[in-house]
């Protein structure tokens, strides 16, 4: 059997939060949580995809098959527990079968989820990664995708597709701190990416020391205050840049005073210029 596309079940008021979220209505869907391999398919491969016109909730679920979600247009993102991963036409997400995750599509993204069978494709990793979405990969994906294929050759297709299916160097990803001394950072973050408190000011204001606030930063993210807010700022960030913002109103709307200041920032975090990313 194949899975569907994710049925759209209700629309409903989803308050604004993770990167890209945008006030208002908003549409949510609910899929079951499966654990792996307790639906049998009939494929090694298969592709859905869509166009999202609506901002998109999805609701905490999971796939018996293992997933590859990346995006012909558009930058969405991915939550599995405390991880928040965004998700680009060039760095797409895999979550292995059984995985619980939600998820947020904001309204224009073109989407992609890849199912893979656990039977006869092994995980690439034990937890979720980015991958590289190479020009490559994109293209045997597409084949898979155009029907009309022998056997053989959707057997040599599925075969490259697995060879070059690979964890990639850098990843897009976001450890929310699950703290309720930090709670009012990370929310501000969510909801004012250039708020420019800094963390004597959080400091103060939270009646604690700043080493205090940089430990638990360190311990529940592995990040220090500084590097996290630049890594949430970039996430907003790269949501505006798929949206076609210009790369100075990114840069002022992220909390940088200049274009150049925020490349050096955006580079250190994704490992590619703004400018590069907008070309992908």
């Amino acid at each position: 059997m194949t899975i569907p596309p994710p049925p759209l079940l209700s629309r409903e008021p989803v308050a604004p939060g993770r990167a890209g979220r945008l006030a208002g209505a908003a549409d949510t869907r609910s899929l079951p949580l499966y654990e792996a391999g307790s639906v049998d398919v009939d494929y090694a491969i298969t592709s859905t995809h869509e166009h999202i016109v609506r901002d998109t909730h999805w609701e905490e679920h999971s796939h018996p098959t293992h997933e590859l979600l990346w995006n012909e247009r558009g930058a969405s993102s991915t939550t599995v527990g405390s991880r928040v991963w965004t998700v680009t036409p060039s760095v797409g997400l895999w979550i292995p079968a059984g995985v619980a995750h939600s998820g947020w599509t904001p309204a224009g993204t073109a989407f992609r989820a890849e199912q893979f069978s656990v039977h006869t494709v092994p995980s690439i990793s034990a937890e979720p990664v980015a991958v590289d979405v190479t020009p490559l990969l994109q293209l045997l994906l597409e084949r898979l995708n155009s029907g009309g294929l022998t056997a053989a050759s959707r057997a040599t297709t599925e075969a490259m597709v697995l060879d070059v299916l690979a964890p990639a160097p850098h990843h897009l990803l976001l450890s929310e701190p699950e703290s309720a001394l930090l709670a009012p950072i990370v929310e501000t973050a969510r909801r004012d990416p250039a708020d420019s408190t800094s963390l004597e000011d959080w400091a103060r204001r939270l009646g604690v020391s700043t080493r205090t606030i940089t430990r638990i930063f360190r311990a529940e993210t592995g990040l220090n205050f500084s590097q996290w807010i630049a890594s949430s700022r970039a996430q907003h960030a790269i949501v505006l840049l798929a949206g076609g913002d210009g790369i100075d109103d990114v840069a002022l709307q992220v909390g940088y005073r200049s274009a150049s200041a925020f490349g050096t920032a955006f580079r250190r975090v994704t490992g590619m210029s703004p400018g590069r990313f907008r070309a992908i």
